[in-house]
């Protein structure tokens, strides 16, 4: 399927990291067609970097920045796929480097009414020095420092097995994930009542299923390697779970909250 693809890459306040994932991105054996940084607030720093590789992306890349309020993701990525102009959105994070067939696996299982999810392979936190000094971007199932390393395998024949469901499946994330826009705005994106860590990527999962939409979990493609950080504090994660929960009870496809005020 020819289509144009938006990479989103959401960050904050850690442009150590970005810098590998925008490295993994210049890296790809299929470039999107643009990129787009959802910025939930960083300072400057991460402009600067941003600007630095524009000079030498040979695609689009755009910063989309608001003020620092918060862990306010769902806005920031609201307001970026706001921004988008291409008709599929691949979305990540700006701590998960990037495989280098990771854009091609997505868009090789673009499907409508279909959204994806890829697998996640932990970086553990003694290997944050070699990575950084090394400036490291490539890894397999033999690499060291990786986690849960059959994740690493790249098989695509293997990736044939996984099917489509009707379900919401707990290895699900919002850091690998991609998705039709024109899907993405007729659930009204994120909900923007979520604040802090927690949930806001699944209660989408679940709009979109009650909207009809089905799943496949790219195993053995679409991997991506989650760089090892501090847990993020999850105040508020009883009031996400029970934005989730209602969400899920009373089988809502529409937030009120959403994306729709920056389209």
């Amino acid at each position: 399927m020819s289509i144009k693809s938006s990479l989103i890459i959401s960050t904050y306040m850690w442009p150590e990291a970005l810098e590998l994932v925008l490295k993994s991105v210049l890296d790809q054996s299929v470039m999107p067609h643009e990129v787009l940084i959802a910025d939930d607030g960083s300072n400057q720093t991460t402009k600067l970097l941003i600007e630095q590789f524009r000079r030498v992306f040979p695609i689009p890349l755009y910063h989309v920045w608001h003020e620092d309020t918060g862990f306010t993701k769902s806005v920031i990525l609201n307001k970026t796929v706001a921004k988008t102009t291409g008709d599929y959105i691949i979305q990540v994070d700006g701590d998960c480097i990037l495989h280098k067939h990771f854009i091609k696996d997505h868009i090789e299982f673009v499907s409508p009414n279909t959204f994806l999810y890829g697998s996640r392979v932990n970086i553990q936190e003694d290997h944050l020095d070699q990575l950084f000094n090394k400036q490291q971007i490539k890894f397999n199932i033999l690499s060291q420092g990786i986690k849960k390393r059959t994740r690493a395998i790249h098989m695509p024949v293997l990736s044939l097995l996984y099917s489509k469901k009707w379900e919401v499946s707990k290895k699900f994330r919002g850091c690998n994930t991609s998705y039709f826009k024109s899907d993405f705005i007729s659930v009204n994106g994120y909900d923007e009542r979520f604040e802090g860590w927690g949930r806001e990527d699944s209660e989408l999962a679940w709009r979109f299923y009650n909207k009809g939409l089905s799943s496949r979990r790219l195993r053995y493609r679409g991997i991506v390697f989650h760089i090892y950080h501090d847990e993020k504090s999850r105040a508020r994660l009883e009031l996400n779970d029970d934005i989730e929960k209602y969400t899920i009870v009373q089988k809502l496809t529409w937030c009120e909250n959403g994306v729709d005020k920056y389209l």
